[in-house]
């Protein structure tokens, strides 16, 4: 930690580094991930957002369910970063809030039954 001086008080605040976004645009956590566990087909993230949508809460994507697709989703984002054009990030945030509702509504459903 570092004490840095307030302008016009006299008073320390500390500044987190932790805190601080990393200066090295390579350092960041999910570029160094590497993962085997799922195996999405390739071009889905290129498709609309209901198909992207479909294809990740099927058992042939995501066995464990569809949490599991909206994870891989979360994480496809996070990893494209600033290299998404704006469309196509649109797209994927419709498909994520699509996976969202539908995970909501299994949730009521599960709920409502016991």
């Amino acid at each position: 930690m570092t004490a840095v001086k307030a302008k016009g008080r006299g008073k320390k605040r500390v500044s987190h580094p932790s805190r601080t976004r990393a200066k090295n645009p390579s350092k960041r956590w999910v570029a160094t991930v590497k993962t085997d566990s799922t195996h999405p087909p390739e071009g889905l993230f290129t498709k609309n957002a209901s198909t992207i949508a479909r294809r990740l809460a099927s058992k042939e994507v995501s066995p464990k369910g569809l949490t599991s697709g909206l994870r891989m989703l979360t994480y496809f984002i996070n990893r494209a970063g600033e290299g998404l054009s704006a469309a196509r990030r649109t797209e994927l945030e419709k498909a994520k809030a699509l996976l969202s509702n539908r995970i909501r509504k299994n949730k009521k459903k599960k709920n409502g039954s016991l």
